[in-house]
């Protein structure tokens, strides 16, 4: 009798691996260009702000009156350009209260991805909880929760973060619980409709019928199969969580001086955009590639994940 062969076994195994869920959805997402572009961005952003300390010529905090002969709102000034070699280098130019404005910017994307991590993070936790609970239970559960989701839905996410932060007090802290409560919502709501279509499928049925308990049926089977969606609406809500944390920053409701936070740089400087451009336009320059850059990525996230989408 002839021996059976290795090779086929190892071939299976190859293409089952190639074949699988993860793989699959990683091909689709690598062939997605705005997925990519947003990545890149993504991670350039993420690099610049762990090796910001390395990247910023000063100290973002640091008021440079006395140490270097300069004015406040100062034009940027860079000898590459034909700036005079004996007047100091500042790429961006100096803030109306002389500091140097790329250190600012570059600590402020440090700034802006916590908080965009930070607060999307306990969102989808919370959400999560909540909408598994409410489609899962079902009932007066979920009537329950889905109310109060209706209710924080109803007030606009800006204003509702406003009235949050104006009751709790000023401050970064504040502000990131507003724009976490005012998130919730979505998460949960995006997580209860998952559910409800998962636990009436066969293998959830099946798990239920070979004595599986509640717990484990929720965390261990329906719960992993309902995150996809999740992760769109994630990463999608990030970028809408760093633009009303730059709003309540611009308002003087978030982050407070001196923090090198980009709202808080907009908002300081507001009345300069005709006499400083420089110190309006690259904050704002910060803010739209960084919102613009979660927002490829989920798109992109969608159109790979999201089967009716794709041909």
């Amino acid at each position: 009798m002839d021996s059976i062969p290795l090779e086929p076994e190892a071939v299976q195994t190859k293409d089952y691996r190639s074949n699988s869920l993860f793989w699959v959805t990683l091909r689709s997402i690598f062939r997605q260009r705005s997925a990519i572009i947003g990545g890149t961005i993504l991670i350039i952003l993420v690099l610049v702000a762990i090796f910001a300390p390395l990247l910023a010529p000063y100290d973002p905090e640091e008021v440079l009156i006395g140490k270097e002969d300069i004015s406040k709102r100062q034009a940027p000034c860079i000898h590459l350009l034909g700036c005079p070699e004996d007047q100091p280098q500042h790429i961006l130019g100096v803030d109306g209260n002389v500091r140097d404005e790329f250190s600012r910017v570059i600590y402020g994307t440090r700034v802006s991805l916590f908080i965009g991590f930070s607060t999307v993070g306990f969102a989808i936790i919370v959400g999560t909880l909540l909408g598994a609970l409410g489609g899962y239970i079902g009932g007066w559960v979920d009537n329950l929760i889905m109310r109060v989701m209706d209710v924080l839905l109803a007030f606009p996410s800006l204003l509702l973060a406003i009235a949050i932060v104006t009751v709790l007090g000023r401050g970064l802290q504040n502000a990131l619980l507003a724009i976490a409560i005012v998130s919730i919502p979505r998460y949960a709501r995006v997580i209860r409709g998952s559910v409800l279509s998962i636990k009436e499928q066969e293998f959830v049925s099946a798990s239920r019928a070979l004595g599986g308990g509640h717990m484990h049926i929720l965390f261990r089977r329906i719960l992993p199969n309902a995150i996809p969606p999740l992760i769109v609406q994630g990463t999608l809500g990030i970028a809408a969580a760093i633009l009303e944390a730059a709003a309540l920053s611009f308002l003087g409701l978030g982050a407070q001086p001196p923090t090198p936070e980009w709202g808080t740089m907009l908002g300081s400087e507001r009345n300069q955009v005709f006499t400083a451009p420089h110190l309006v336009f690259f904050p704002g320059l910060a803010i739209m590639v960084t919102v613009l850059s979660f927002n490829l990525l989920g798109d992109g996230l969608r159109d790979a994940i999201d089967p009716r989408l794709k041909e």
